[in-house]
């Protein structure tokens, strides 16, 4: 299909006019992340934080909450689509609460890239054999076809069409030849080409990055 693109001065970025409404908000997905010593209840204060950024994304939205309480890596989450207050019900809310949660990590998506399903919604969590990990992702990457074109034909299977599914394939990979996250991290940074923030979550560690111009 063919597409329409313009330069908007304003965002300083090209654009799809297919995909772009003058009359909308023009922001574009909004991450929140938590670390907590006191044992207040992180998923309340991530649901305040991402109402707070309903203007970055009405698209979607989702909690993602790290209890230490629990068996090692176990990360707990609810996303969906619509609006903060619709997604996160007070039955919902209650369901992730608990004060032995010290981590939790919060998306509203306002897409750039893919479709509109629930399947891009975020934080998109990951197991494998290392642990958990719930990423966040707010920007686009322009070397993310090839990067998924290569993933796949090393046998990844895709479940939506976002970036930030081929950043969490290919942090996956990495962390499991890193001796820790952190440098995991560092090794997707070095594959990944444009301009992003993350927030990234293991049961133990809170993460944040962006891509090396600061655009994000």
């Amino acid at each position: 299909m063919d597409q329409d693109i313009r330069f908007d001065k304003n965002r300083g970025c090209a654009v799809n006019n297919m995909a772009y409404d003058e009359d909308a908000l023009h922001e574009e997905c909004g991450v929140f992340g938590m670390y907590d010593f006191d044992g207040s209840d992180v998923a309340s204060t991530i649901y305040y934080g991402l109402f707070a950024l309903q203007h970055r994304g009405q698209e979607s939205c989702g909690i993602a909450v790290s209890d230490t309480s629990g068996p090692k890596g176990q990360i707990q989450s609810y996303k969906g689509m619509g609006l903060v207050n619709e997604v996160f019900t007070p039955e919902v809310l209650a369901s992730l609460s608990t004060t032995t949660a010290h981590m939790a990590t919060g998306h509203v998506r306002y897409a750039t890239a893919g479709t509109r399903v629930r399947a891009n919604a975020q934080p998109m969590v990951l197991h494998h054999c290392k642990g958990t990990m719930a990423i966040c992702h707010n920007g686009n990457l322009t070397n993310a076809p090839q990067l998924r074109h290569k993933l796949e034909m090393n046998g990844s299977i895709f479940h939506g069409t976002s970036d930030t599914e081929v950043i969490g394939y290919l942090l996956t990979q990495n962390r499991l030849i890193s001796p820790d996250i952190e440098t995991a991290v560092c090794r997707t940074m070095e594959q990944i080409v444009g301009a992003y923030s993350l927030v990234i979550m293991t049961h133990t560690k809170l993460i944040a990055a962006r891509d090396p111009n600061g655009f994000r």
